[in-house]
């Protein structure tokens, strides 16, 4: 981490992970839309677990890594924030907000990259354009 820039998302951080538990929400539906990957990169970066699918932007922070997230729940707009920090286990630890909602610790283990990226956050006309006859 020598001749780091301030705004540089530390090597050890950056790559795919797998969310594999959360403290608030059940965890036999993280993968319900499919598996619950996390990515962690100077550029684009996304999320998906449970219906939630979300763009996020990182940045360092005194410990760990801190973010925001924009996206959707189904068809429902929502967003929030988080911060993580790598544990001794090499597994990334968190917590996740939703704003005005929800929060909840996670653990995320390293992975590979899924075959198929998220698709990006539905738009909330698209849930009455599916309901059109």
């Amino acid at each position: 981490m020598e001749d780091m820039e301030p705004d540089e998302i530390p090597s050890e951080y950056i790559g795919w992970w797998k969310i594999t538990e959360t403290s608030q929400w059940s965890n036999k539906s993280l993968d319900a839309i499919g598996p619950a990957p996390f990515s962690i990169s100077e550029g684009s970066n996304r999320l998906r677990m449970h219906y939630l699918l979300a763009h996020v932007t990182f940045a360092p922070a005194k410990a760990g890594l801190s973010f925001t997230w924009q996206g959707a729940w189904e068809f429902d707009p929502l967003s929030g924030s988080g911060r993580v920090t790598l544990d001794k286990d090499g597994r990334l630890k968190g917590q996740i907000k939703i704003n005005q909602g929800d929060q909840s610790t996670f653990i995320a283990e390293r992975s590979d990259a899924p075959k198929e990226l998220s698709p990006d956050p539905p738009r909330y006309q698209d849930k009455w354009q599916r309901r059109r006859w």
